[in-house]
């Protein structure tokens, strides 16, 4: 995971819980869930439409296929 151990993704918790406290962890987790989890949807829209995309004939290949 991004080439962190154990050791050190501790220290960046901790680091982390120095500087917004215990009461705000819980409300920073939710908010980088949430833009993970756009992030992640809106990744997979456009590998959707370069997809379509790339299924689709191109207009050459129309004018081809009907001669």
């Amino acid at each position: 995971m991004f080439g962190l151990g154990g050791q050190e993704l501790v220290l960046i918790f901790l680091i982390i819980l120095l500087l917004f406290g215990a009461q705000k962890l819980p409300e920073l987790a939710k908010g980088l869930g949430k833009g993970m989890k756009e992030f992640k949807k809106a990744q997979n829209e456009i590998e959707e439409e370069f997809n379509k995309a790339a299924d689709e004939p191109s207009g050459k290949e129309k004018k081809e296929t009907k001669a």
